[in-house]
């Protein structure tokens, strides 16, 4: 069986030669991607644990981690939290080996707490939310497939990935980066739960920040304005490092301040609050959601990194379109689709196909396009292996 790869040039307007664009981010503190986060770091570490233990990662998923938000009375200078939020902790795992139970449920729940006190500093993981696992035994079809050593698709999925970013996809990974990341010790007050989304028309970004303010840290409504007039600063002048059109930032559009309504929040978190968060309903694997190009549902985190093509897919299609774009400066996009089949080796897809946007003839770069996507089928198992040292993110 070979790999099936397809390539060819399409017609087609490169998206920085376009009039309008869209791009969004949810932040690492926004429910939906509170539950991607949990599930991928459960499924990292049941890796570790059976690698460990067994020295091969056993079966498991656990994409399916649900957000139900609890309630809070945030206030200037404080604010509480009513009732946690609840983390139901969902999916399917072996948790049997050889006669002997495995507490899978256990090591769960502690990888998920630990996340928590890790990446939410206003958060209390023992007290502000609550815990109810529910990961039970895998399908013996799919565990059966799995269990095989041949490493074939548990799943007949695809996979797609673009490259190069644009302007506008990089200023909004790059500010929602910078918000939950460098800007945490300087600007006091600003929550993990962000949303980042651009809109371009022509030349002109519009940057719309929805930012969940810490009450604890903002004695006042005029210590709010003058942390957000900061933060709009800071992202702005971000902002433009990576562009040289104009940009526009709004931060937080939903506030009244005559009718005394802020973004204000006790954890940093809108969870604390009624808001719910499920895996997959955010960002794809590269951590963007780009309505301009083509994109993949397929939830990437807590999917098993062995054999699962709807989290190994997305990400080696990224990782392929970034190799085949710098090959050469007549190609300006490359578009890349893995499609498998469930029983089949998951290094020898269905259809690998390329679609290149460039100038000048194809011919002269496809010998080259195919060597890339060959060798890194030829190689996917390095996938598994940067997913569970933590090298790659998934959204």
């Amino acid at each position: 069986m070979g790999r099936n790869i397809e390539i060819e040039k399409i017609n087609y307007t490169p998206i920085e030669k376009q009039d309008a664009e869209l791009v969004e981010r949810k932040g690492i503190g926004h429910p939906d991607s509170v539950a991607d986060g949990l599930a991928e770091t459960m499924s990292r570490t049941l890796c570790r644990y059976y690698l460990q233990n067994y020295g091969r990662i056993l079966h498991h998923n656990t994409d399916e981690c649900q957000i139900v938000g609890g309630e809070s009375a945030p206030k200037f200078g404080g604010g509480v939290v009513l009732a946690p939020a609840q983390i139901i902790l969902v999916g399917r795992a072996v948790t049997e080996v050889n006669g002997e139970r495995l507490p899978i449920r256990s090591i769960a729940i502690k990888a998920a707490k630990k996340y928590l006190k890790k990446n939410f500093m206003y958060l209390d993981a023992d007290t502000d939310v609550t815990f109810d696992c529910k990961i039970g035994k895998g399908s013996v079809d799919l565990r059966g497939l799995y269990e095989s050593k041949k490493f074939l698709a548990n799943d007949t999925s695809f996979g797609i990935g673009y490259a190069p970013f644009s302007e506008t996809e990089s200023i909004v990974l790059k500010t929602a980066k910078m918000i939950n990341g460098s800007l945490k010790k300087k600007l006091k007050g600003v929550g993990e739960d962000i949303k980042v989304m651009a809109g371009r028309k022509k030349n002109r970004i519009d940057l719309t920040i929805a930012t969940a303010m810490v009450g604890s840290e903002i004695p006042d409504a005029d210590h709010y304005i003058s942390v957000k007039e900061e933060l709009k600063d800071r992202i702005l002048d971000n902002a433009l490092k990576y562009t040289d059109r104009d940009v526009n930032v709004y931060v937080n559009t939903g506030d009244d301040i005559k009718k005394k309504i802020y973004y204000l929040t006790v954890t940093g978190l809108s969870m604390e609050n009624g808001d719910d968060g499920s895996v997959g309903r955010g960002n794809r694997a590269n951590g963007l959601i780009t309505p301009n190009r083509p994109m993949s549902m397929e939830a990437s985190a807590g999917k098993n990194p062995v054999t699962h093509v709807g989290k190994i897919y997305n990400i080696l299609a990224f990782g392929i379109a970034n190799e085949i774009v710098k090959l050469s400066d007549d190609i300006e996009e490359a578009q890349v689709r893995l499609l498998s089949q469930i029983g089949k080796p998951i290094d020898k897809p269905a259809l690998a196909s390329v679609q290149l946007i460039m100038d000048g003839n194809m011919n002269r770069v496809k010998d080259d396009v195919y060597s890339v996507v060959n060798e890194n089928l030829e190689n996917i198992t390095d996938v598994t292996r940067d997913i569970v040292n933590g090298k790659v993110n998934v959204f």
